[in-house]
């Protein structure tokens, strides 16, 4: 494919990160790249100039449906956050030209083998953790894919590499051919991401693509509970290794506070910067794969155990007049407020709700009852959330504004009590991103004054 689009003329569809990254990777290699996005011209003129600077034509707009309608492409390129049902990509569906998706452009051009981790939680921490007990370990490997850089940003440096280390969502699964990680990580599946997906199952049908193109001569690192129905992994092809801290009967468990593989003690969590029986998995899958790839426990231990999870997971912001506010903001789906609440043992005041991706709350509300002193809620979601939480634990609502939300919590809160910020769902009808709620976040419980 990489000498088959040199010369020829080439849409890339999405001017966000993977879709630029696809474009200078194949400005770089002979091709006449169009960049075509629908959003409005004047938000993406920034990226737009940056594109010609570099002699790349991007289009916005309304002009991007005419140009997928009337140009002449060999091929299109398609970023994973533009979903396939959108009029832009469904022009070049209708054209019948060949469309291949970001993840397996960059994965036609690498030269080394590919670690891919999926999951609906815990794939950036899990990929970190991998990155860096690799390389404390000799072993040549960089980080990309969903957590960023892009594949397709990283790719050219694959031959100096001995592995690459990458982070798979289910949207950049959704259009692979010929993707084969030599180890693959499932780290678990849960509701998320109904508002682009029909169903559960078809969600759970695209992230299990990471597995389809294994041989015998891979490795499967996978959770334990998706060995059994509802959400059963199909047989693997791979060598496979599992994990759970919350279930015995895989190769690695958790008991009182050590991960032991096969009954061996390999690792105390608190001599490791992370908590949680959530954390305890991501560590697990990263030895997992330091166990395929025939690493000893003792290098692995200390870059395991001085790595430190990134803002927005489960972040202690301070504690103020003897209540602990905690940063969650990366709490996008069902599965991350579970984990959050289920370790706690003083009582929470929980702020949650955001965006509608189209699943219900009422599978977390007698966890809510027993874990919340009462619930904060805001944005798209707080009326259906309080619908279904306000017979068993008090809800408050913040409306649209998170400065209110802070406000009612700290009125709540008690000493001893913790105010989490994990809303279980996406920050768009609010926020510029998770990280944008998390910041702002901070910032206003930093600002609040001792009583």
């Amino acid at each position: 494919m990489k000498d088959a689009l040199k010369d020829q003329a080439v849409a890339v569809l999405g001017a966000g990160e993977s879709g630029v990254a696809a474009a200078v990777l194949l400005h770089a290699e002979g091709a006449r790249v169009t960049v075509l996005d629908s959003g409005a011209p004047e938000t993406l003129r920034a990226k737009i100039d940056a594109l010609a600077a570099q002699g790349i034509r991007a289009v916005a707009g309304a002009a991007a449906l005419t140009e997928a309608d009337s140009g002449s492409f060999a091929a299109a390129i398609l970023s994973p956050g533009i979903d396939p049902a959108v009029p832009l990509v469904r022009r070049f569906v209708e054209r019948g030209i060949e469309i291949i998706g970001e993840l397996e452009l960059a994965w036609e051009r690498c030269q080394c083998p590919v670690i891919g981790v999926t999951g609906t939680n815990g794939k950036t921490t899990t990929t970190q953790l991998v990155e860096q007990m690799l390389r404390a370990c000799g072993v040549k490997t960089v980080a990309a894919g969903n957590l960023g850089p892009a594949f397709s940003a990283k790719v050219r440096e694959s031959a100096a590499l001995d592995v690459m280390t990458l982070e798979v969502s289910s949207f950049q699964l959704e259009t692979i051919r010929t993707f084969r990680p030599q180890i693959a990580v499932w780290l678990g599946f849960a509701p998320d991401h109904l508002d682009r997906y029909p169903s559960m199952d078809a969600y759970f049908q695209a992230k299990i693509r990471i597995f389809e193109n294994q041989t015998a001569a891979d490795w499967a690192v996978v959770n334990l509970r998706n060995l059994r129905p509802p959400y059963a992994l199909p047989a693997l092809r791979a060598q496979a290794i599992t994990f759970s801290a919350y279930e015995t009967g895989g190769d690695f468990a958790l008991h009182d506070g050590v991960i032991a593989h096969r009954g061996q003690p390999v690792l105390r969590l608190a001599g490791t910067q992370l908590r949680g029986s959530h954390n305890a998995e991501n560590l697990m899958a990263a030895l997992g794969v330091g166990l395929a790839r025939g690493l000893a426990w003792e290098a692995m231990r200390a870059p395991l155990s001085a790595y430190r999870a990134l803002p927005h997971r489960c972040e202690l912001v301070r504690t103020l007049d003897g209540v602990a506010w905690v940063n969650d903001s990366k709490a996008t789906n069902l599965d991350s407020v579970e984990k959050a609440l289920a370790g706690e043992t003083h009582p929470v005041v929980l702020i949650a709700g955001g965006k509608d991706k189209g699943y219900e709350f009422d599978g977390l509300t007698e966890l809510v009852a027993a874990k919340c002193r009462c619930v904060v809620l805001i944005g798209e979601m707080a009326d259906r959330i309080a619908a279904q939480w306000g017979g068993r634990v008090r809800c408050l609502h913040a409306g649209r504004s998170l400065p209110d939300a802070v406000a009612l919590a700290r009125r709540e809160a008690q000493p001893g009590d913790q105010v989490l910020l994990s809303p279980g769902t996406s920050s768009f009808d609010m926020f510029k991103n998770y990280g944008d709620r998390g910041e702002q976040f901070r910032r206003l419980v930093q600002a609040l004054p001792n009583l």
